[in-house]
């Protein structure tokens, strides 16, 4: 019950990563407020968490990258709990494509999910926390891909490298407010949506240093860390959670 009556934000937390973050959090005794931009599923995903955790979780559907979305989500926050501790962004999406033909709406797609949606919500939750004595925690979801080349993900690479760079450059800004941002970046992770690859599994099992790829559990146990008390004097700094490939990086392909 670490996070007893913390009181947390998780965007693209639907299924998969996010969803796994946010009942994490939950369980140990946070009142979460769970993003998607799927409407049913979020409302899915929030009561199925809500029935068993320690903690609340409420569902706030819309586009993560939408600034009126994302006000909305710190402002029933606060109006709810009087704070904001915690603010995952963990919403984004992956459009592969070859990068001598890949499309400006591709591209623009891609930096808008990514890119939007953390860079706002950092800054609506920063502003809230400013205002805290106590300030917060802020976690980004960057990936394996912004350290390692990976064909097909020119774009996505890229927006992840970015969101690495804003943790560190929000340290500048946001450390006077005794507010600490991090990111994680998760490897092969077994979700909803890789484990409809039947190869999916087992070709990451066989090039992952550890064995296997990651499980949300995996993702979400390191994520919690960065948010707790325990890691308060951690800020800037990012996490790769991979299971040892980009020590070696052989490509799946």
């Amino acid at each position: 019950m670490i996070f007893k009556d913390k009181v947390a934000i998780v965007t693209g937390a639907g299924q998969g990563i996010g969803f796994e973050i946010a009942r994490h959090l939950a369980n140990e005794g946070a009142n979460v407020f769970l993003n998607d931009i799927d409407p049913q599923l979020t409302d899915a995903s929030s009561h199925q968490i809500a029935e068993t955790a320690s903690g609340t979780c409420l569902g706030i559907p819309g586009d993560s990258s939408d600034l009126q979305v994302i006000g909305e989500m710190v402002k029933t926050a606060v109006s709810s709990y009087g704070k904001l501790d915690i603010a995952v962004a963990n919403a984004g999406i992956t459009i592969f494509g070859d990068f001598l033909g890949y499309t400006q709406e591709s591209f623009v797609k891609q930096t808008q999910v990514n890119l939007n949606a953390t860079f706002f919500l950092a800054q609506a939750a920063a502003l809230q926390m400013r205002k805290q004595s106590f300030g917060g925690s802020l976690l980004f979801t960057s990936s394996v891909t912004a350290h390692q080349a990976h064909k097909g993900l020119a774009a996505y690479s890229m927006s992840k490298a970015a969101i690495e760079m804003l943790a560190r450059n929000l340290v500048i800004e946001l450390s006077e407010f005794k507010i600490n941002v991090n990111t994680i970046s998760p490897g092969a992770t077994l979700t909803n949506r890789t484990v409809s690859d039947p190869d999916y599994e087992a070709i990451w099992s066989e090039i992952t240093p550890m064995g296997r790829p990651a499980k949300v559990d995996d993702i979400a146990d390191a994520a919690l860390f960065l948010v707790s008390e325990k890691a308060r004097h951690i800020t800037g700094q990012n996490l790769i959670i991979d299971g040892g490939w980009t020590c070696i990086s052989p490509p799946p392909y």
